[in-house]
Formats: C-alpha cells, structure tokens, sequence
C-alpha cells in the first residue's frame, strides 16, 4: 500500500468538492480547479475526507496510487490556500517593476524584458529585487516562476541573474593571471 497514497485528505471549510467519476472538481475562495484520474484509480468521498484507493494491485497501479492523491491535496490546498514561488534578482542593475498587470524586469539586456502573466497567476515585487508568483494551481505558479527565471539564470562565475529563494549557486573560481 502507498504510504502517500493511502493518507486521505482533509476538505477545510469553505470548499467544495464534487466527484463525478473519476473528474475531481474543488471550488473555494480562489476560483475553480479540476483534475481528471485515471481509471484504475477509485475517489470516495466520506463527509470531510477523500480517499483514493486501487482497482488493481499492478505496479503501473501502485505508481498512479500516490501521484493522483497528491494532485486531489494539491486542488484542495490551492482552493483555499493557494501556492506561491519567491523569486530574488540580484547583480547590478538588474531590477523588476510592475506595470498594470505585466511584470517589467531590467535585467542587463538592450531592452525590458516583460511578462504578461495568465488568468490566475498574480505577481507581486518588493523592493526592486523580491518576486512573488502567487495562484491557486501549483503547477502554472511553477511553471511562471520559471518561465521568469529562465529570463537570466543565475550564473557560476559572480552568481548574477534570478534565482528561487533560497537557492544555492555553486560558484566557480575565475581566470587567474599571472
């Protein structure tokens, strides 16, 4: 039995959830999100909790077991919490600024480089050089955080560009002349 999989997960308040088949829909505070399991894998719903458990005992089975419990946590978690990724900027220069909606990020290129976010993705920038992605659905808040970091990766050799929060760069030593 999967350790993951078999932990039910709790619906707080203020959510609501509706199985029809295997297509999970929760609906709370930040918006609607809904995923669809696969069919070897069996939702029930008993008051406050969700259980997810295997038609079959196949290793294909076993392996979905864990996964489709964590992506139903995730649409509760999302719901109701949200998700969010800390970006950071740093080398000089480089800055970010909102405009409207767009993040505008100064990042050592002739030109801004900006950033149109989509529908339920809201970010926010403190100071020049903090990034905040903020939404319901984990996987496009991961997804902007890194389509934004993708913009200027952190280099090895001063460790300049964007980075999660929180994130080692390895350095490297530069050229040493003689």
């Amino acid at each position: 039995m999967s350790r993951i999989g078999k932990t039910p997960v709790e619906i707080p308040d203020k959510v609501d959830v509706t199985i029809e088949g295997n297509l999970v829909t929760a609906k709370g505070a930040l918006g609607t999100l809904s995923v669809s399991l696969r069919s070897e894998i069996i939702v029930k719903k008993d008051g406050n909790l969700i259980t997810l458990e295997r038609a079959n005992d196949e290793r294909k089975t076993r392996a979905l077991h864990g996964l489709s419990r964590t992506l139903v946590n995730n649409l509760v978690t999302g719901v109701s919490k949200g998700f969010s990724k800390d970006l950071e900027i740093h080398g000089v220069g480089y800055r970010a600024q909102k405009d409207g909606k767009k993040l505008v990020l100064a990042l050592g290129y002739s030109h801004p480089v900006e950033i149109d976010p989509p529908d339920g993705i809201e970010i926010k920038v403190e100071g020049n050089n903090k990034i905040t992605v903020f939404g319901a659905c984990k996987q496009e808040v991961g997804h902007m955080a890194a389509l934004i970091r993708s913009k200027r990766p952190p280099e090895v050799y001063k460790a300049k560009g964007i980075r999660y929060s929180g994130e080692y760069i390895r350095r490297k030593a530069g050229k040493t002349g003689k």
